[in-house]
């Protein structure tokens, strides 16, 4: 017996993959559990498993740059039984020669006077049948190249190839590119940020806090942490960003009405402290998790967010890894950026947009001098988060920060 393998829907809004490399080939024996395939999707790299004992019979979409959607079969197995049968069994007889186009269309004449007999017989994948609707391209004429003869969608890319119906209007021309311009293709992660990006903006009710810290105290913390570190028999060092991140996900959750989602039932109240951690990657932003953040130690968050920001940089976060969270952490402040608002990560309600520490007049009492300042700015969701929320919010990360000393207490 034939059994498809899918395209795997790998975490949440992915719709489709990348096939980097086969780890097994057509006529290897397979184990439930054995890796099949290395697969990239637009947010890590990961191992396809095999569901199933047998054969792997044939591959349908080798390694390469095609992007596959998810739920397009690329590959069949033999069940066990059925590789026994296939080996005893004689060679099938030579097949039939493909009928000329007339008889195509005669079939699709039948399948139309026949509505029974079209859905009993028609097989096609999902994406297969989204792209005829998109091409004009007539199922019922095709036959297909898939297993048991499914349609896919290499069959109508090929049935396209033949002069379709003009379109009702001319689409809409595209500038041409100035001069020495070279147009880079999009990658997968690109193309998801942009479109989970354009929903937020559209579908999101921003607004905007900021407040700035005080951040003398903070930094005389880390100095003084760092000089024990290095002194100890496994020297370790923390930065700013691993206080702030521990200031953060304390403020959380002193304000759990920060840690709260849109649902349409009702706003979702979050049962732990998640806090994500805007990566940068040459590909674009990732937001790996540190769960339960709130019950970690400076040590125990420094040594996750490193080891996370590490897999994040070589494709190697799994889907629980960066999916979720209660708020995400989003700091640009070793760039130089003073002040900056980043746009909410659905389905968070809030992001956190940190800048860089700088030397500004501060004024002590009566007195004026110079201290170290950091800009904060909250973006939220007003669906699920109050103004009166958020300013709690802002002023106990304010707190805890100006006052590093509660955050071990």
């Amino acid at each position: 017996m034939d059994i498809e393998v899918v395209m795997p829907a790998i975490g949440a809004g992915t719709t489709q993959g990348k096939i980097l490399q086969w780890l097994k080939q057509s006529g290897d024996a397979v184990k439930a559990g054995d890796i099949l395939a290395e697969i990239e999707t637009d947010k890590a790299v990961i191992e396809l498993e095999a569901l199933d004992s047998g054969v792997l019979h044939r591959i349908h979409v080798p390694a390469g740059d095609t992007e596959v959607p998810v739920g397009d079969v690329i590959a069949t197995l033999l069940s066990e039984g059925g590789a026994a049968a296939e080996a005893i069994s004689p060679p099938p007889a030579p097949a039939a020669v493909p009928a000329a186009a007339p008889a195509a269309h005669a079939a699709s004449d039948r399948a139309r006077a026949e509505p029974g007999l079209a859905a009993q017989r028609l097989f096609a994948s999902p994406s297969a049948r989204r792209l005829a609707r998109t091409l004009g391209v007539d199922l019922h004429a095709l036959a297909g190249s898939g297993p048991n003869g499914r349609i896919v969608r290499v069959d109508i890319e090929n049935a396209a190839g033949s002069p379709a119906p003009m379109p009702a209007a001319e689409p809409a021309a595209i500038a041409p590119l100035p001069a020495g311009a070279a147009l880079r293709p999009h990658t997968p992660m690109r193309a998801t940020i942009a479109r989970r990006l354009v929903q937020s903006k559209q579908q999101v009710p921003h607004f905007y806090l900021t407040v700035d810290c005080r951040m003398d105290a903070a930094m005389a913390a880390r100095a003084a942490l760092n000089a024990r570190g290095e002194a100890a028999p496994e020297p370790v060092r923390h930065s700013l960003n691993d206080l702030l991140a521990m200031a953060v996900a304390r403020a959380v959750r002193q304000t759990p009405a920060i840690n709260a989602q849109w649902t349409e039932e009702g706003i979702a109240q979050l049962g732990q402290v998640d806090l994500s951690i805007a990566v940068a990657l040459e590909s674009g932003l990732i937001t790996p998790i540190v769960r339960n953040a709130d019950r970690k130690s400076l040590r125990e968050i420094s040594a996750e967010i490193a080891q996370l920001a590490e897999q994040a940089r070589r494709g190697r976060l799994r889907p629980e890894q960066y999916e979720g969270g209660s708020l995400t952490l989003s700091n640009l402040g070793m760039y130089g950026v003073r002040e900056f608002a980043a746009i909410v990560n659905p389905p968070q309600s809030a992001i956190l947009a940190a800048g860089a520490v700088t030397r500004q007049p501060v004024v002590d009492g009566d007195e004026i001098r110079i201290g170290h300042v950091m800009s904060l700015t909250l973006s939220a969701d007003h669906r699920v988060v109050d103004g009166a929320a958020g300013a709690q919010f802002l002023k106990a990360v304010k707190q805890l920060l100006e006052n590093p000393i509660e955050l071990i207490l």
